[in-house]
């Protein structure tokens, strides 16, 4: 396998290309358009929060003030995306060979799941607020939501009110400023294949769906009659959306940090960059790509590719060959961080996937504890035959 040294002499040719697709993962700038963007988005999430909840108990909204309480959930993970993103563009050690993307993955889990149970903790409030509205007398409902609510007697106390047609406009700000945070968020983590800023940018599109539902209920309630009721419905579907995507994020999370498979995309895509790097060189044309493999963690692919080439081949055949195709999928294809190539004759019988790993059930003769055991009964069994042949 070649060198760090060489696989960085390998992609001098294609500077450009590599420094364009992985810049992310090594730039120690703070000025990064990931880092960037995720301050930008936790300046406005904390702005979102103060204005929200405030107005929501100004405007005697429980939607808007549920929807409070999920920017400022939304305020922690933007820090630990924030931080997981800075120290997952840290290089490779001794103790962490593989690199810190783990780390972007765990955040990731993070944020997702502050979103999910936050969700689950919003629809629990929502559903006693509605129950008291529709279920039980005024001063019942009173009691029931002053104890659900810790005592935050004033925007119970106009319950049967509704909401302030004021809210609505705070509710409509807050769509278009989380609508433009989506798309921005969203733009940067697809083009830095980043889990950690695709789940924040989930948040934003959230924040923008849960406003929606914030300023239907607000116009339904004050337009409606006798639909005070509409507030804490509001509040329950906004929590529904919210437990939604926390799910999704969660899953995707786990199946990264679990080390699932990258998917066929990508794949297809190396597989391709091989190709075409062999068919630069003299002696592609008879090496073949056998298979693809890799996980993901955190932004960085770390990818094994498997090449059948001829019997008769020497080291610095399979060399050149390594290089090539080394400096093309890295320069290419974006997130390839590692690339680890297997080399296996191409006359020989195909192996089965997975060969490489040794089988995990062991015989009792071939454990050295078992045997120690063993001979220590034949040394026993000889010792008591020895006695007996004395006597």
């Amino acid at each position: 396998m070649a060198s760090a040294a060489d696989q960085k002499r390998g992609h001098a040719g294609h500077g450009h290309h590599h420094h364009h697709d992985n810049v992310y993962l090594t730039s120690q700038n703070k000025n990064d358009a990931g880092v960037r963007i995720t301050r930008i988005g936790l300046y406005s999430n904390l702005g979102m929060a103060v204005a929200k909840g405030a107005g929501g108990y100004m405007f005697n909204s429980q939607s808007m003030v549920a929807d409070a309480w999920h920017s400022l959930t939304d305020l922690a993970s933007d820090i630990l995306t924030l931080a997981t993103v800075s120290w997952s563009l840290r290089p490779p050690t001794d103790r962490f060979p593989l690199g810190f993307g783990k780390v972007e993955s765990l955040g990731s889990l993070g944020v997702s799941s502050m979103l999910l149970f936050g969700g689950i903790f919003m629809c629990m409030n929502s559903c006693t607020s509605l129950y008291a509205q529709l279920f039980l007398d005024p001063d019942a409902a009173a009691a029931l939501l002053e104890h659900a609510h810790h005592g935050h007697s004033h925007s119970h106390s106009h319950g049967a009110q509704g909401p302030s047609l004021h809210a609505a406009w705070l509710a409509a700000g807050t769509v278009a400023i989380k609508e433009w945070l989506y798309h921005a968020t969203m733009k940067v983590a697809r083009e830095r294949k980043s889990s950690v800023l695709a789940s924040n940018a989930v948040h934003h599109r959230v924040d923008s769906l849960t406003g929606i539902v914030t300023l239907a209920a607000i116009l339904g309630a004050n337009f409606l009659h006798n639909a005070a009721w509409l507030d804490p419905v509001g509040g329950l579907l906004i929590s529904l959306l919210v437990i939604r995507a926390g799910w999704g994020n969660t899953l995707s999370a786990l199946y990264e940090l679990a080390d699932k498979s990258i998917d066929s995309e990508v794949r297809q895509s190396i597989r391709q960059r091989a190709s075409e790097s062999l068919a630069d060189i003299s002696e592609g044309h008879e090496v073949e790509v056998r298979e693809i493999t890799g996980v993901k963690s955190g932004q960085n692919y770390l990818v094994d590719i498997e090449l059948a080439v001829p019997n008769m081949w020497t080291i610095e055949d399979v060399r050149a060959v390594e290089d090539a195709v080394r400096t093309r999928v890295g320069a290419k294809v974006r997130g390839a961080r590692r690339i680890r190539i297997r080399f296996v004759p191409k006359e020989a019988k195909i192996a089965g996937p997975f060969d490489e790993f040794i089988p995990g059930d062991v015989s009792q003769r071939s454990s050295p504890e078992i045997e120690h055991e063993h001979d220590h009964h034949d040394h026993d069994h000889d010792h008591d035959h020895g006695k007996k042949k004395d006597l």
